[in-house]
Protein backbone atom coordinates (compact mmCIF):
# COMPACT_ATOMS: atom_id res chain seq x y z
CA UNK A 1 0.00 0.00 0.00
CA UNK A 2 1.21 3.64 -0.64
CA UNK A 3 1.46 5.94 2.29
CA UNK A 4 -0.29 8.97 2.67
CA UNK A 5 1.85 12.32 1.30
CA UNK A 6 1.88 15.82 1.43
CA UNK A 7 -0.72 16.97 -1.54
CA UNK A 8 1.58 19.19 -3.58
CA UNK A 9 4.44 16.77 -4.65
CA UNK A 10 1.54 14.23 -5.66
CA UNK A 11 -0.48 16.39 -7.47
CA UNK A 12 2.57 18.82 -8.85
CA UNK A 13 1.80 17.88 -12.58
CA UNK A 14 -2.02 18.68 -12.53
CA UNK A 15 -1.11 21.83 -10.46
CA UNK A 16 1.22 22.87 -13.16
CA UNK A 17 -1.39 22.24 -15.71
CA UNK A 18 -4.03 24.19 -13.26
CA UNK A 19 -1.98 27.10 -13.20
CA UNK A 20 -0.88 27.36 -16.51
CA UNK A 21 -4.63 27.12 -17.47
CA UNK A 22 -5.61 30.29 -15.32
CA UNK A 23 -2.77 32.10 -16.50
CA UNK A 24 -3.34 31.33 -20.32
CA UNK A 25 -6.89 32.05 -19.83
CA UNK A 26 -6.04 35.87 -18.66
CA UNK A 27 -3.95 36.43 -21.29
CA UNK A 28 -6.45 35.47 -23.78
CA UNK A 29 -9.55 37.26 -22.00
CA UNK A 30 -7.76 40.05 -21.95
CA UNK A 31 -5.19 40.46 -25.17
CA UNK A 32 -8.32 38.78 -26.91
CA UNK A 33 -7.36 37.51 -30.70
CA UNK A 34 -3.78 38.74 -30.47
CA UNK A 35 -3.11 36.53 -28.04
CA UNK A 36 -4.03 33.18 -30.07
CA UNK A 37 -0.58 32.31 -30.99
CA UNK A 38 1.07 33.43 -27.58
CA UNK A 39 -1.76 30.90 -25.89
CA UNK A 40 -1.28 28.50 -27.91
CA UNK A 41 2.86 28.43 -27.61
CA UNK A 42 2.11 28.85 -23.75
CA UNK A 43 -0.02 25.45 -23.94
CA UNK A 44 2.66 23.99 -25.88
CA UNK A 45 4.98 25.15 -23.00
CA UNK A 46 2.74 23.72 -20.07
CA UNK A 47 2.17 20.48 -21.68
CA UNK A 48 5.70 20.28 -21.76
CA UNK A 49 7.09 21.27 -18.54
CA UNK A 50 3.77 19.04 -16.59
CA UNK A 51 5.27 15.91 -18.70
CA UNK A 52 9.13 16.58 -17.23
CA UNK A 53 7.76 17.13 -13.94
CA UNK A 54 5.82 13.78 -14.43
CA UNK A 55 8.65 11.26 -15.92
CA UNK A 56 12.22 13.28 -14.51
CA UNK A 57 10.89 14.95 -11.12
CA UNK A 58 12.00 13.40 -7.91
CA UNK A 59 8.30 13.53 -6.21
CA UNK A 60 7.37 10.21 -3.98
CA UNK A 61 4.71 8.15 -4.84
CA UNK A 62 1.57 8.58 -2.44
CA UNK A 63 -2.09 8.75 -2.15
CA UNK A 64 -3.82 11.96 -1.26
CA UNK A 65 -7.03 13.78 -0.47
CA UNK A 66 -7.94 11.72 1.69
CA UNK A 67 -7.44 8.32 -0.31
CA UNK A 68 -9.17 9.94 -3.37
CA UNK A 69 -5.88 10.96 -5.45
CA UNK A 70 -3.31 7.88 -6.18
CA UNK A 71 -0.03 8.58 -8.04
CA UNK A 72 1.26 5.43 -8.85
CA UNK A 73 3.32 3.81 -11.71
CA UNK A 74 0.47 3.23 -13.80
CA UNK A 75 -0.98 6.77 -12.93
CA UNK A 76 2.44 8.14 -14.29
CA UNK A 77 3.10 5.86 -16.81
CA UNK A 78 -0.67 6.51 -18.23
CA UNK A 79 -0.28 10.38 -17.48
CA UNK A 80 2.52 10.25 -20.03
CA UNK A 81 0.93 8.69 -22.62
CA UNK A 82 -1.78 11.24 -22.19
CA UNK A 83 0.29 14.14 -22.13
CA UNK A 84 2.53 12.86 -25.12
CA UNK A 85 -1.15 12.52 -26.90
CA UNK A 86 -2.08 16.34 -26.17
CA UNK A 87 1.18 17.64 -26.95
CA UNK A 88 1.73 16.09 -30.35
CA UNK A 89 -2.27 17.01 -31.48
CA UNK A 90 -1.64 20.56 -30.67
CA UNK A 91 1.19 20.88 -32.41
CA UNK A 92 -0.24 18.96 -35.35
CA UNK A 93 -3.34 21.53 -35.27
CA UNK A 94 -1.85 24.41 -35.52
CA UNK A 95 -1.45 24.57 -39.05
CA UNK A 96 -4.83 23.23 -39.96
CA UNK A 97 -6.46 26.01 -37.66
CA UNK A 98 -4.36 28.88 -38.88
CA UNK A 99 -5.90 27.39 -42.80
CA UNK A 100 -9.43 27.23 -41.36
CA UNK A 101 -9.44 30.28 -39.50
CA UNK A 102 -10.19 28.72 -35.92
CA UNK A 103 -7.60 30.08 -34.34
CA UNK A 104 -9.47 31.24 -31.12
CA UNK A 105 -7.55 31.43 -27.75
CA UNK A 106 -9.71 28.89 -26.81
CA UNK A 107 -8.71 26.01 -28.04
CA UNK A 108 -5.58 25.38 -26.35
CA UNK A 109 -7.09 26.12 -23.04
CA UNK A 110 -9.90 23.85 -23.95
CA UNK A 111 -7.21 20.98 -24.74
CA UNK A 112 -4.97 21.78 -21.27
CA UNK A 113 -8.89 21.31 -19.40
CA UNK A 114 -9.55 18.28 -20.85
CA UNK A 115 -6.00 17.17 -20.05
CA UNK A 116 -6.11 18.14 -16.72
CA UNK A 117 -9.34 15.85 -16.46
CA UNK A 118 -7.57 13.18 -18.04
CA UNK A 119 -4.77 13.45 -15.31
CA UNK A 120 -7.41 13.28 -12.77
CA UNK A 121 -9.63 10.85 -13.81
CA UNK A 122 -6.13 8.49 -14.30
CA UNK A 123 -5.55 9.12 -10.57
CA UNK A 124 -8.73 8.62 -9.16
CA UNK A 125 -9.31 6.38 -6.27
CA UNK A 126 -12.68 6.60 -5.60
CA UNK A 127 -16.21 7.36 -7.50
CA UNK A 128 -16.41 10.68 -6.50
CA UNK A 129 -12.46 11.96 -7.80
CA UNK A 130 -13.33 9.30 -10.97
CA UNK A 131 -16.62 11.39 -11.57
CA UNK A 132 -14.96 15.11 -11.20
CA UNK A 133 -12.55 14.00 -13.69
CA UNK A 134 -14.63 12.55 -15.92
CA UNK A 135 -16.72 15.72 -16.21
CA UNK A 136 -13.51 18.09 -16.47
CA UNK A 137 -12.55 15.95 -19.33
CA UNK A 138 -15.58 15.51 -21.01
CA UNK A 139 -17.36 18.98 -20.94
CA UNK A 140 -14.14 20.39 -22.86
CA UNK A 141 -14.39 17.33 -25.34
CA UNK A 142 -17.67 18.48 -25.94
CA UNK A 143 -17.09 21.95 -26.70
CA UNK A 144 -14.08 21.00 -29.21
CA UNK A 145 -16.07 18.52 -30.73
CA UNK A 146 -18.38 21.60 -32.39
CA UNK A 147 -15.39 23.96 -32.42
CA UNK A 148 -16.28 24.97 -35.70
CA UNK A 149 -19.56 26.68 -35.04
CA UNK A 150 -19.39 27.50 -38.96
CA UNK A 151 -19.67 23.72 -40.38
CA UNK A 152 -22.49 21.74 -39.85
CA UNK A 153 -21.27 18.31 -39.50
CA UNK A 154 -19.07 19.55 -36.49
CA UNK A 155 -22.37 20.88 -34.66
CA UNK A 156 -24.09 18.08 -35.11
CA UNK A 157 -21.09 15.93 -33.85
CA UNK A 158 -20.61 18.10 -30.91
CA UNK A 159 -24.34 18.25 -30.03
CA UNK A 160 -24.54 13.69 -30.69
CA UNK A 161 -21.39 13.64 -28.62
CA UNK A 162 -23.00 15.82 -25.60
CA UNK A 163 -26.69 14.24 -25.29
CA UNK A 164 -25.07 10.54 -25.16
CA UNK A 165 -22.31 11.65 -23.13
CA UNK A 166 -24.65 12.91 -20.51
CA UNK A 167 -27.08 9.60 -20.75
CA UNK A 168 -23.43 7.85 -20.11
CA UNK A 169 -22.33 9.75 -17.11
CA UNK A 170 -25.69 9.58 -15.79
CA UNK A 171 -25.25 5.51 -15.60
CA UNK A 172 -21.88 5.89 -14.22
CA UNK A 173 -23.30 7.54 -11.48
CA UNK A 174 -26.12 5.28 -11.13
CA UNK A 175 -24.30 2.03 -11.09
CA UNK A 176 -21.96 4.69 -8.62
CA UNK A 177 -24.83 4.94 -6.28
CA UNK A 178 -25.81 1.48 -6.47
CA UNK A 179 -22.61 0.17 -5.08
CA UNK A 180 -22.26 2.69 -2.34
CA UNK A 181 -25.59 1.30 -1.41
CA UNK A 182 -24.55 -2.04 -1.13
CA UNK A 183 -20.70 -1.20 0.28
CA UNK A 184 -20.99 1.98 2.07
CA UNK A 185 -18.41 3.68 0.88
CA UNK A 186 -16.83 5.39 -2.48
CA UNK A 187 -13.24 4.44 -2.27
CA UNK A 188 -12.45 1.50 -4.52
CA UNK A 189 -10.12 -0.08 -1.85
CA UNK A 190 -13.37 -0.36 0.62
CA UNK A 191 -15.40 -1.74 -2.24
CA UNK A 192 -12.62 -4.33 -2.66
CA UNK A 193 -13.10 -5.64 0.69
CA UNK A 194 -16.57 -5.02 0.91
CA UNK A 195 -17.71 -7.33 -2.12
CA UNK A 196 -16.35 -10.66 -1.62
CA UNK A 197 -17.84 -13.89 -1.94
CA UNK A 198 -21.06 -14.24 -4.55
CA UNK A 199 -22.46 -10.99 -5.75
CA UNK A 200 -25.71 -10.01 -5.24
CA UNK A 201 -27.74 -9.09 -7.87
CA UNK A 202 -27.97 -5.03 -7.31
CA UNK A 203 -23.98 -5.25 -7.37
CA UNK A 204 -23.87 -6.95 -10.93
CA UNK A 205 -26.35 -3.88 -11.95
CA UNK A 206 -24.22 -1.98 -10.26
CA UNK A 207 -21.25 -3.06 -12.57
CA UNK A 208 -23.12 -3.06 -15.45
CA UNK A 209 -24.07 0.19 -15.31
CA UNK A 210 -20.55 1.26 -14.20
CA UNK A 211 -18.95 -0.47 -16.87
CA UNK A 212 -21.53 1.12 -19.62
CA UNK A 213 -20.96 4.12 -18.27
CA UNK A 214 -16.98 3.87 -18.95
CA UNK A 215 -17.47 1.87 -22.10
CA UNK A 216 -18.69 5.09 -23.73
CA UNK A 217 -15.68 6.36 -23.14
CA UNK A 218 -13.52 4.35 -24.96
CA UNK A 219 -16.17 4.19 -27.32
CA UNK A 220 -16.50 0.12 -27.28
CA UNK A 221 -19.69 -1.69 -28.27
CA UNK A 222 -22.20 -1.01 -28.05
CA UNK A 223 -21.88 2.37 -26.86
CA UNK A 224 -19.73 3.32 -29.89
CA UNK A 225 -22.86 5.51 -31.63
CA UNK A 226 -20.98 8.25 -31.70
CA UNK A 227 -17.84 7.65 -32.49
CA UNK A 228 -17.93 7.51 -36.40
CA UNK A 229 -20.37 10.65 -36.67
CA UNK A 230 -17.86 12.68 -34.10
CA UNK A 231 -14.22 11.12 -36.12
CA UNK A 232 -15.58 12.16 -39.36
CA UNK A 233 -17.73 15.45 -38.56
CA UNK A 234 -15.23 17.07 -35.96
CA UNK A 235 -12.58 19.40 -37.35
CA UNK A 236 -9.37 16.59 -38.18
CA UNK A 237 -6.97 17.80 -35.27
CA UNK A 238 -9.81 17.34 -32.80
CA UNK A 239 -10.34 13.87 -34.50
CA UNK A 240 -7.13 13.42 -33.68
CA UNK A 241 -7.22 14.38 -30.16
CA UNK A 242 -10.52 12.04 -29.55
CA UNK A 243 -8.38 8.73 -30.98
CA UNK A 244 -5.52 9.37 -28.73
CA UNK A 245 -5.29 10.82 -25.06
CA UNK A 246 -8.64 10.81 -23.45
CA UNK A 247 -8.76 7.08 -25.01
CA UNK A 248 -5.62 6.62 -22.61
CA UNK A 249 -7.29 8.21 -19.48
CA UNK A 250 -10.73 6.23 -20.34
CA UNK A 251 -9.31 3.02 -20.68
CA UNK A 252 -6.74 3.59 -17.57
CA UNK A 253 -9.53 4.21 -15.36
CA UNK A 254 -11.42 1.00 -16.53
CA UNK A 255 -8.48 -0.95 -15.95
CA UNK A 256 -8.11 0.52 -12.42
CA UNK A 257 -12.08 0.55 -11.52
CA UNK A 258 -11.95 -3.48 -12.43
CA UNK A 259 -8.70 -4.10 -11.04
CA UNK A 260 -8.84 -2.55 -7.57
CA UNK A 261 -12.38 -2.13 -6.89
CA UNK A 262 -13.89 -5.37 -8.09
CA UNK A 263 -11.69 -8.15 -7.63
CA UNK A 264 -13.57 -9.81 -5.17
CA UNK A 265 -16.83 -9.94 -8.11
CA UNK A 266 -14.00 -10.87 -10.91
CA UNK A 267 -15.79 -13.64 -12.32
CA UNK A 268 -19.06 -11.16 -13.01
CA UNK A 269 -17.22 -8.40 -15.23
CA UNK A 270 -15.11 -10.54 -16.96
CA UNK A 271 -18.56 -11.96 -18.52
CA UNK A 272 -19.39 -7.86 -19.69
CA UNK A 273 -15.59 -7.25 -20.44
CA UNK A 274 -15.64 -10.50 -23.28
CA UNK A 275 -18.55 -9.62 -24.35
CA UNK A 276 -17.96 -5.99 -25.05
CA UNK A 277 -14.39 -6.77 -26.26
CA UNK A 278 -15.87 -9.16 -28.80
CA UNK A 279 -18.34 -6.64 -30.23
CA UNK A 280 -15.75 -4.21 -30.12
CA UNK A 281 -13.74 -6.46 -32.38
CA UNK A 282 -16.10 -7.73 -34.81
CA UNK A 283 -17.75 -4.69 -35.29
CA UNK A 284 -14.41 -2.97 -35.78
CA UNK A 285 -13.41 -5.57 -38.42
CA UNK A 286 -16.40 -5.55 -40.55
CA UNK A 287 -18.30 -2.11 -40.07
CA UNK A 288 -14.83 -0.43 -41.67
CA UNK A 289 -15.05 -2.47 -44.84
CA UNK A 290 -16.95 -0.54 -47.08
CA UNK A 291 -16.25 2.65 -45.29
CA UNK A 292 -14.89 5.45 -48.14
CA UNK A 293 -13.94 8.50 -45.73
CA UNK A 294 -10.86 7.94 -44.15
CA UNK A 295 -11.80 9.52 -40.30
CA UNK A 296 -14.87 7.20 -40.52
CA UNK A 297 -12.41 4.40 -41.02
CA UNK A 298 -10.36 5.49 -38.09
CA UNK A 299 -13.38 5.33 -36.21
CA UNK A 300 -14.23 1.60 -37.22
CA UNK A 301 -10.52 1.16 -36.16
CA UNK A 302 -10.60 2.23 -33.04
CA UNK A 303 -13.23 0.60 -32.08
CA UNK A 304 -12.01 -2.60 -32.80
CA UNK A 305 -8.98 -1.34 -31.40
CA UNK A 306 -10.11 -0.74 -27.49
CA UNK A 307 -11.92 -4.32 -28.50
CA UNK A 308 -8.53 -5.78 -28.58
CA UNK A 309 -7.23 -3.99 -26.01
CA UNK A 310 -10.07 -5.10 -23.64
CA UNK A 311 -8.57 -9.31 -24.21
CA UNK A 312 -5.54 -8.26 -21.59
CA UNK A 313 -8.35 -6.75 -19.44
CA UNK A 314 -10.50 -9.90 -19.59
CA UNK A 315 -7.58 -11.65 -18.03
CA UNK A 316 -7.70 -9.78 -15.19
CA UNK A 317 -4.03 -10.75 -14.16
CA UNK A 318 -0.92 -8.84 -13.76
CA UNK A 319 -0.04 -9.84 -17.27
CA UNK A 320 -3.36 -9.02 -18.91
CA UNK A 321 -2.89 -5.42 -17.37
CA UNK A 322 0.46 -5.25 -18.79
CA UNK A 323 -0.93 -5.75 -22.30
CA UNK A 324 -3.32 -3.50 -21.74
CA UNK A 325 -1.21 -1.13 -21.11
CA UNK A 326 1.07 -1.73 -23.81
CA UNK A 327 -1.50 -2.07 -26.19
CA UNK A 328 -2.66 1.17 -25.34
CA UNK A 329 0.87 2.76 -26.18
CA UNK A 330 1.37 0.95 -28.83
CA UNK A 331 -1.84 1.96 -30.58
CA UNK A 332 -1.15 5.70 -29.61
CA UNK A 333 1.53 5.87 -31.38
CA UNK A 334 0.31 4.56 -34.45
CA UNK A 335 -3.29 6.69 -34.26
CA UNK A 336 -1.01 9.62 -33.66
CA UNK A 337 1.41 8.66 -37.12
CA UNK A 338 -2.04 7.88 -39.05
CA UNK A 339 -3.28 11.18 -38.45
CA UNK A 340 -0.24 12.92 -39.12
CA UNK A 341 -0.57 11.70 -42.64
CA UNK A 342 -4.48 12.22 -42.68
CA UNK A 343 -3.96 15.97 -42.06
CA UNK A 344 -1.15 15.92 -44.23
CA UNK A 345 -3.83 15.49 -47.20
CA UNK A 346 -4.15 19.05 -48.65
CA UNK A 347 -4.59 19.61 -52.42
CA UNK A 348 -4.73 23.09 -53.78
CA UNK A 349 -4.98 24.59 -50.34
CA UNK A 350 -7.90 22.35 -49.55
CA UNK A 351 -8.01 19.34 -46.68
CA UNK A 352 -9.41 16.21 -48.69
CA UNK A 353 -10.50 13.07 -46.70
CA UNK A 354 -11.11 10.42 -49.18
CA UNK A 355 -9.31 7.15 -49.02
CA UNK A 356 -9.41 7.59 -53.41
CA UNK A 357 -7.84 11.09 -52.50
CA UNK A 358 -4.73 8.50 -51.72
CA UNK A 359 -4.15 6.79 -54.97
CA UNK A 360 -1.00 6.39 -56.85
CA UNK A 361 0.64 8.41 -53.46
CA UNK A 362 3.32 5.90 -53.67
CA UNK A 363 4.65 7.74 -57.09
CA UNK A 364 3.63 11.15 -55.91
CA UNK A 365 5.37 11.56 -52.40
CA UNK A 366 7.09 8.44 -51.79
CA UNK A 367 8.18 9.04 -48.24
CA UNK A 368 4.79 9.70 -46.95
CA UNK A 369 3.24 6.24 -48.86
CA UNK A 370 5.57 4.80 -47.21
CA UNK A 371 5.28 6.03 -43.87
CA UNK A 372 1.49 5.81 -44.15
CA UNK A 373 1.98 2.44 -45.56
CA UNK A 374 3.94 1.38 -42.36
CA UNK A 375 1.24 2.40 -39.97
CA UNK A 376 -1.34 0.66 -41.88
CA UNK A 377 0.64 -2.80 -41.37
CA UNK A 378 1.37 -2.19 -38.29
CA UNK A 379 -2.57 -1.23 -37.47
CA UNK A 380 -3.45 -4.75 -39.19
CA UNK A 381 -0.50 -6.73 -36.44
CA UNK A 382 1.96 -7.81 -39.18
CA UNK A 383 5.21 -8.57 -38.04
CA UNK A 384 7.48 -7.62 -37.23
CA UNK A 385 6.09 -4.07 -36.23
CA UNK A 386 5.12 -2.63 -33.25
CA UNK A 387 0.93 -3.23 -33.53
CA UNK A 388 2.25 -7.32 -33.90
CA UNK A 389 3.95 -7.15 -30.70
CA UNK A 390 0.76 -5.07 -28.99
CA UNK A 391 -1.50 -7.70 -29.86
CA UNK A 392 0.49 -10.62 -29.22
CA UNK A 393 1.16 -9.40 -25.24
CA UNK A 394 -3.15 -9.33 -24.89
CA UNK A 395 -3.64 -12.63 -26.23
CA UNK A 396 -0.85 -14.27 -24.70
CA UNK A 397 -2.30 -12.77 -21.90
CA UNK A 398 -5.22 -14.26 -22.57
CA UNK A 399 -4.22 -17.46 -23.32
CA UNK A 400 -2.69 -17.70 -19.77
CA UNK A 401 -5.73 -16.87 -18.34
CA UNK A 402 -7.08 -20.17 -19.49
CA UNK A 403 -9.55 -17.55 -22.08
CA UNK A 404 -8.36 -19.51 -25.42
CA UNK A 405 -11.95 -19.08 -27.15
CA UNK A 406 -11.50 -15.18 -26.48
CA UNK A 407 -7.95 -15.14 -28.09
CA UNK A 408 -9.42 -17.50 -31.09
CA UNK A 409 -11.86 -14.77 -31.82
CA UNK A 410 -9.35 -11.98 -31.80
CA UNK A 411 -7.06 -13.29 -34.28
CA UNK A 412 -9.27 -14.56 -36.73
CA UNK A 413 -10.98 -10.72 -36.17
CA UNK A 414 -7.88 -9.47 -37.04
CA UNK A 415 -7.34 -11.14 -39.99
CA UNK A 416 -10.59 -9.98 -41.11
CA UNK A 417 -9.54 -6.32 -40.15
CA UNK A 418 -6.18 -6.60 -42.13
CA UNK A 419 -8.18 -6.37 -45.06
CA UNK A 420 -9.19 -2.60 -45.02
CA UNK A 421 -5.97 -1.60 -43.87
CA UNK A 422 -3.97 -3.69 -46.77
CA UNK A 423 -6.65 -2.31 -49.14
CA UNK A 424 -5.36 1.57 -48.45
CA UNK A 425 -1.95 0.35 -49.04
CA UNK A 426 -2.83 -1.54 -52.22
CA UNK A 427 -4.35 2.36 -53.27
CA UNK A 428 -1.61 4.17 -52.49
CA UNK A 429 1.04 1.97 -54.72
CA UNK A 430 -0.91 0.32 -57.49
CA UNK A 431 -3.83 3.00 -58.21
CA UNK A 432 -3.71 5.53 -60.64
CA UNK A 433 -2.24 8.44 -59.41
CA UNK A 434 -4.27 11.13 -58.35
CA UNK A 435 -3.07 14.98 -58.13
CA UNK A 436 -0.31 15.63 -55.65
CA UNK A 437 -1.15 16.68 -52.61
CA UNK A 438 0.44 20.22 -51.05
CA UNK A 439 3.71 20.38 -49.11
CA UNK A 440 2.85 18.88 -45.64
CA UNK A 441 4.07 21.32 -42.57
CA UNK A 442 6.94 20.47 -40.22
CA UNK A 443 4.96 19.22 -37.77
CA UNK A 444 3.36 16.44 -39.52
CA UNK A 445 6.24 15.67 -40.95
CA UNK A 446 7.65 14.92 -37.82
CA UNK A 447 5.31 13.30 -36.27
CA UNK A 448 5.06 11.12 -39.29
CA UNK A 449 8.43 9.95 -39.42
CA UNK A 450 8.69 9.43 -35.79
CA UNK A 451 5.94 7.17 -35.32
CA UNK A 452 7.24 4.99 -37.82
CA UNK A 453 10.70 5.17 -36.71
CA UNK A 454 8.98 3.65 -32.99
CA UNK A 455 7.09 1.33 -35.12
CA UNK A 456 9.64 -0.27 -37.08
CA UNK A 457 12.31 -0.38 -34.30
CA UNK A 458 9.84 -1.45 -31.38
CA UNK A 459 10.96 -5.16 -31.84
CA UNK A 460 14.71 -3.87 -31.51
CA UNK A 461 14.18 -2.65 -28.09
CA UNK A 462 10.63 -3.14 -26.26
CA UNK A 463 12.60 -3.37 -23.21
CA UNK A 464 12.02 0.58 -22.23
CA UNK A 465 8.27 0.65 -22.47
CA UNK A 466 7.45 -3.02 -21.51
CA UNK A 467 9.15 -2.64 -18.23
CA UNK A 468 7.66 0.33 -17.53
CA UNK A 469 4.06 -1.16 -18.07
CA UNK A 470 4.87 -4.49 -16.25
CA UNK A 471 6.11 -1.84 -13.15
CA UNK A 472 2.86 0.34 -13.78
CA UNK A 473 0.60 -3.29 -13.95
CA UNK A 474 2.35 -4.65 -10.69
CA UNK A 475 1.56 -1.25 -8.95
CA UNK A 476 -2.19 -2.03 -9.66
CA UNK A 477 -1.97 -5.27 -7.80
Amino acid sequence: MIATALSLPVILPEAIMAFGILVLLMIGAFRGEKSVWLVTEGAVVTLGVALVVLLFGSRPEGVTFNGAFTDDAFARFMKALALVGSLTTLLLSIDFLRHHKLGGFEFPVLMLLGTLGMMMLISASDFIALYLGLELMSLALYVVAAYSRDNLKATEAGLKYFVLGALSSGMLLYGASLMYGYSGTVSFAGIALALKGPAPIGVVFALVFVLAGLAFKISAVPFHMWTPDVYEGAPTPVTTFFASAPKMAAMAVLVRVTLTAFPGVASEWRQIVTFISIASMALGAFAAIGQTNIKRLMAYSSIGHMGFALVGLAAGTVEGAHGVIVYMAIYMVMTLGTFAGILSMRRNGEYVENISDLSGLARTNAPMAFFLATMMFSLAGIPPLAGFFAKFYVFAAAMKADLYGLAVIGVLLSAVGAYYYLRIVKIMYFDEPAKAFDRQGAATRIVLAGATAIVIFYALAPAPITNAAMAAAKSLF
